[in-house]
């Protein structure tokens, strides 16, 4: 559905993930904003799955199938929680973008002041999680977490920042251009976003359903910043390893030393030399650990794979609900 020349077109882009108790009233509760707060916009709202096992992608094709303003991906499989969302908004059409989650953690009704700061000039609307309604431990991890990324960074980050928020078609288009693999939104949006105005929020608990954050997938989030935003780690590792090597040879031309003065002195030490050999194994584990993730970092960017693969896409043609 094209809109009219003197109306701009706001599309609305959902990511999910087994949601279905959820996929229905998202999308009413912004079809019900929209006509409350922007009824001069014209907006489309899409749903990119990825790849969910429940009914979330039964009822996304009944809500395409009554409302051709709705539209829906399918992928072929899940792509993980950075990909799949970063390729639906370079599918989007609209002069804007506004990124939310399905599960009603991301306040609907911010979505109008969005709009009015895009409208007075801003590319660039992030919403800001001030507080959460969520685990307050969990809370605090990320808090700590986006500290140290934070400090290390090559660039500066926006803390408590997950894409919720509002993207000018310019810095869409600037995404489509970086034809990178492995794509850290939060990242993108701190090193080459201009113009950004900033909201507080406060994060509110799921609708209903599950999350789906898991220790691999905060320890996935985690890693991919700092690979791709920072050397911090590696200058540790590097400098770090020249001066415990300094350390350990010195260690060894005095254990030497004794060795030669006093045989019996060394042979009393051995448990010390048992300690020594267990720091540096510990070390060196450590050490190749955190450089293997930079090399497996730097192998997903060569092999230059597709973000997702899509096995069907509803009402992207002119004519409606058709499959592709």
């Amino acid at each position: 559905m094209a809109a009219a020349e003197d109306t701009k077109l706001i599309s609305v882009l959902i990511p999910c993930y087994n949601e279905e108790d959820n996929v229905i009233p998202i999308a009413e509760a912004v079809e019900a904003e929209f006509a409350k707060s922007l009824a001069r916009y014209d907006y489309e709202i899409i749903f990119i799955d990825n790849c969910s096992t429940d009914l979330t992608r039964p009822r996304l094709r009944e809500l395409c199938g009554r409302d051709k303003r709705v539209r829906a991906i399918f992928n072929a499989k899940n792509f993980g929680q950075f990909n799949s969302p970063y390729y639906g908004m370079c599918q989007t059409t609209g002069d804007c973008c506004i990124v939310m989650c399905a599960d009603f953690q991301d306040p609907v009704d911010l979505i109008p002041r969005f709009v009015e700061e895009w409208e007075q000039g801003a590319q660039l609307v992030c919403g800001i999680k001030e507080s959460s309604k969520e685990s307050r431990f969990m809370y605090f991890l990320r808090s700590i977490y986006y500290k140290i990324i934070h400090r290390f960074s090559d660039v500066e980050q926006i803390e408590h920042f997950t894409g919720f928020g509002l993207y000018d078609a310019s810095f869409i288009q600037l995404m489509r251009d970086l034809h990178d693999p492995t794509p850290f939104l939060r990242g993108i949006v701190a090193e080459f976003g201009s113009r950004r105005v900033d909201i507080p929020y406060e994060q509110d608990l799921r609708r209903a359903g599950k999350t789906h954050n898991s220790f691999y997938s905060l320890y996935d989030a985690a890693m991919l910043s700092f690979t791709s935003y920072t050397k911090v780690p590696l200058r540790i590792a590097s400098i770090g390893g020249f001066c415990a090597s300094i350390l350990f040879i010195l260690i060894a031309i005095v254990l030497l030393i004794i060795k030669i003065v006093d045989w019996s002195a060394f042979a009393g030490g051995q448990v010390s030399i048992l300690m020594f050999i267990l720091i540096i194994g510990s070390l060196l584990l450590f050490f190749m650990g955190l450089l293997g993730e930079y090399i497996m970092a730097i192998n997903e960017r060569v092999m230059d794979r597709p973000l997702v693969v899509e096995e069907t896409r509803i009402n992207f043609d002119e004519a409606g609900n058709e499959e592709l």
